[in-house]
């Protein structure tokens, strides 16, 4: 687990506020929901054999009334919950997004933490296979907004329970026929979660998986008409895709479309945002039955990617810093400051620090510090400027140096030099 500090976390309000400008667009409204929920939500919502449930949940008791509790290793059972309990689909689907905290307690690796962040969307009461495609769509408009390139997207459909209930009994025929090439995590998921094998990293198991049975070939007519219809949007709108048949998803909640979006420049873990439908998950928490798609990015990686592609984000600076060669002036400069952030004015007022010291401080040092802030100019409140109402502004980025004075009782007139980026 780690910190996130000045500048570095300026880079994460840079992509959180380019997540909400986009989600706005989309008509996604935030929710926000507990890191801790009741142990059984996860349990019950992302299956007993997934590697969460099994290796990675920091579950604990409550030493109050013995319940036991779990930091929430990802956020869809979650928001499913608090979406069953508030009984919001009363009048008609939700598009849902969220961001925050998970804990896993995994292994890390390149951009990912025990605790990590995810950014997600969630379309709960949509059956139409237009709501995956405007999912995927969204994600991709993303990538755009943040100028990633070499992201490719990997499609794949898990069709409905009895498809898979056919195509689980012939993987375990398969497998049981190459049984001494299975290692001992195949092994023990071959009769609980076969399906979890398809996904495994080991090379020396890539060949014999590559040959197994696929599920596409055990849909019916109904999955690969939805499937078809997805990729129809996708192409309408120019997203280039691939299906991937051992695409799986870690989570036992997802059934027909699943995808993920995929980068080369993060080493073998390249998996940056998946998802995909869900329409079982909601029933099986508790509610009423409603179909639900969705998906979840993790913003380290994200922010990863985005330096190895060398996509700077602003660095907030203020526009202006106030520089007060004397201390007895403070309340009169406090109030012109006050007035100059109501009108949207971004200003920093010099104060010395460190040891405590008589005095504001040498011109020559204020403006050292007024030039490193990076503000685009300079307020000089001098007295011989304040005892005339009047303050000096002096641009600091434009190479001239440049000087107006302006009146103190004109706050709002120049407020609006001060905020140009000309």
């Amino acid at each position: 687990m780690n910190d996130i500090l000045p500048p570095d976390s300026a880079r994460w309000e840079w992509l959180e506020d380019k997540v909400r400008s986009l989600m706005q667009r989309y008509a996604y409204r935030n929710i926000r929901t507990p890191i801790v929920e009741p142990t059984p939500l996860f349990v019950r919502g992302l299956g007993e054999v997934t590697d969460i449930v099994e290796k990675e949940m920091y579950s604990f008791e409550d030493r109050l009334n013995g319940e036991q509790l779990t930091l929430r290793p990802e956020a869809t059972a979650g928001v499913v919950r608090a979406v069953v309990e508030s009984n919001l689909l009363y009048d008609g689907g939700k598009r849902l997004y969220y961001m925050g905290q998970m804990f896993r307690h995994e292994r890390p690796q390149r951009g990912r933490y025990r605790q990590f962040h995810q950014i997600g969307a969630e379309a709960l009461g949509f059956h139409g296979a237009e709501v995956d495609a405007e999912l995927i769509l969204l994600a991709d408009a993303l990538w755009k907004e943040l100028g990633l390139q070499h992201v490719r997207l990997e499609l794949n459909s898990l069709g409905q329970p009895e498809e898979r209930k056919a195509h689980r009994a012939a993987l375990i025929a398969y497998f049981e026929q190459h049984h001494e090439l299975l290692d001992e995590e195949a092994k023990r998921r071959l009769h609980s979660n076969p399906l979890r094998i398809l996904d495994t990293k080991n090379p020396a198991m890539q060949a014999m998986v590559q040959a197994a049975p696929r599920l596409l070939d055990f849909l019916g007519e109904a999955s690969l008409a939805h499937l078809n219809a997805v990729t129809a949007i996708l192409d309408a709108n120019g997203v280039v895709w691939s299906i991937n048949p051992r695409l799986v998803r870690g989570m036992d909640y997802y059934n027909l479309t699943v995808f993920e979006f995929i980068t080369d420049q993060l080493g073998s873990q390249g998996t940056i945002c998946g998802g995909g439908r869900y329409d079982y998950l909601i029933e099986q928490i508790g509610g009423k039955s409603a179909p639900a798609v969705g998906w979840a990015l993790g913003v380290e990686r994200v922010l990863e990617l985005l330096k190895e592609a060398g996509v700077a984000s602003p660095v907030p600076v203020p526009d202006a810093y106030a520089v007060v060669p004397d201390a007895a002036s403070l309340p009169q400069v406090s109030t012109v400051v006050q007035a100059l952030r109501r009108a949207g004015v971004s200003v920093q007022l010099h104060s010395p620090a460190g040891a405590a010291s008589e005095g504001m401080g040498s011109m020559k040092s204020q403006f050292k510090k007024a030039d490193a802030s990076g503000a685009r100019f300079a307020l000089v409140f001098g007295s011989d400027e304040l005892a005339q109402g009047q303050v000096t502004v002096k641009s600091l980025r434009d190479g001239s140096g440049a000087q107006t004075t302006q009146s103190l009782s004109a706050v709002e007139q120049w407020a609006t030099l001060l905020q140009s980026n000309d």
